[in-house]
């Protein structure tokens, strides 16, 4: 069984940054893709950032291009995601997720939640102004 762990959320100022982690464990673990999703307060849940794992191509929400920044590390398992010039509205829990099905997809894929096989628990990140 695939478990993903997040950590590196906390308390930030405005324009300040944080970098997530997402660490994959489990002896089964392989991967063609993995995504960061964030729900803030009272809203859905919502695509963030995606990486397909064999060549790193990668997917941004628009509202995150420019500040946050997906990688992996594949010797570790872990996904990263890089957050730069934060602002209060980027205050939500961030979700890690992870594809465990084979294939080279568009990267257009990933946003959708329903790619994904397994999540993580969520970091909070809370940005004050």
């Amino acid at each position: 069984q695939v478990q993903l762990v997040e950590s590196g959320g906390g308390l930030v100022q405005a324009g300040g940054s944080l970098t997530l982690s997402c660490a994959a464990s489990g002896r089964t673990f392989s991967t063609s893709a993995m995504g960061w999703f964030r729900q803030a307060p009272g809203k859905e849940r919502e695509f963030v950032a995606a990486l397909r794992w064999s060549d790193r191509g990668t997917v941004y929400a628009d509202s995150v291009k420019g500040r946050f920044t997906i990688s992996r590390d594949s010797a570790k398992n872990t996904v990263y995601l890089q957050l730069s010039n934060l602002n209060p509205e980027y205050t939500a829990v961030y979700y890690c997720a992870g594809r465990s099905r084979a294939g080279y997809l568009s990267v257009s894929y990933y946003r959708d939640s329903g790619t994904y096989d397994y999540w993580g628990q969520g970091t909070q990140v809370t940005v004050s102004s």
